[in-house]
C-alpha cells in the first residue's frame, strides 16, 4: 500500500487507523522482542494496517507456529491478502472484539502473544474494555500482549488487567512510541 494510501485510510478511519504513517523498523523491532519464536505455538496480530509487523512475524516463527491477522479496515485487509500467503497465516478481516470467535472457528488454543497496533486510545471506554477482556481471556497462563501506543497514560488502565505491565519507548518513530508488554504470570 502506499504512503498516499495509507494517509487516506487515517483520514477516512482516523478513530481506528492511529497513526498517518505506518510503523518504523525500530518499532517493530521493539515489539517483536519479547517474542520467545522457538516456543511459540499460537501468536495473534490485532490491527496489521499495512503488515509491518506482520512481515517480520512470518520471517521470525518456526514452521508449526500458527499466526492469526486479524484485521478491520477493508482497504488493508485487501492489501494484506495480496501481500501474505503463508500454510501458517490465518488473515481475518474482522474485529479484535471477536478473538473467542475467530480462534474457535480455526481451531487453535489461546495464544502464546498478541501484538496489538489498534489505537485504544482513540476508542470509546466501553470498546477498550471488551477488546482488553478478548485479549485476557485468550491469552494462555504465561501470554503476553504486546501494545504500542503513542501515549503513556495507558498504565493503569492494562494494570487493570495485567498484574505485570511494563512500558518501553522508541522515539525512533513517527510519532514516538511506547510499547507495553503485560502479563499476569
Amino acid at each position: 500500500m502506499s504512503k498516499r494510501s495509507f494517509l487516506r485510510e487515517f483520514f477516512k478511519s482516523n478513530r481506528t487507523v492511529g497513526s498517518m504513517l505506518p510503523s518504523s523498523r525500530f518499532l517493530s523491532k521493539k515489539m517483536l522482542k519479547p517474542i520467545q519464536f522457538n516456543e511459540a505455538k499460537v501468536i495473534i496480530e490485532l490491527g496489521p494496517g499495512t503488515g509491518v509487523f506482520t512481515k517480520e512475524l512470518l520471517s521470525k516463527i518456526a514452521t508449526p507456529c500458527q499466526l492469526v491477522v486479524i484485521e478491520l479496515n477493508d482497504a488493508f485487509f485487501k492489501d494484506l491478502r495480496n501481500k501474505f500467503d503463508a500454510p501458517h497465516l490465518h488473515l481475518v478481516h474482522g474485529s479484535a472484539t471477536d478473538i473467542t470467535q475467530i480462534l474457535h472457528n480455526l481451531k487453535l488454543p489461546k495464544a502464546d502473544y498478541i501484538l496489538s497496533s489498534l489505537p485504544l486510545s482513540n476508542f470509546p471506554a466501553a470498546l477498550r474494555q471488551t477488546i482488553l477482556e478478548e485479549i485476557k481471556q485468550n491469552l494462555n497462563a504465561n501470554g503476553k500482549l504486546i501494545q504500542f501506543q503513542y501515549t503513556r497514560g495507558l498504565r493503569k488502565l492494562y494494570g487493570t488487567h495485567f498484574k505485570h505491565v511494563q512500558i518501553d519507548y522508541t522515539a525512533l518513530n513517527f510519532p514516538p512510541a511506547f510499547i507495553y508488554t503485560c502479563k499476569n504470570s
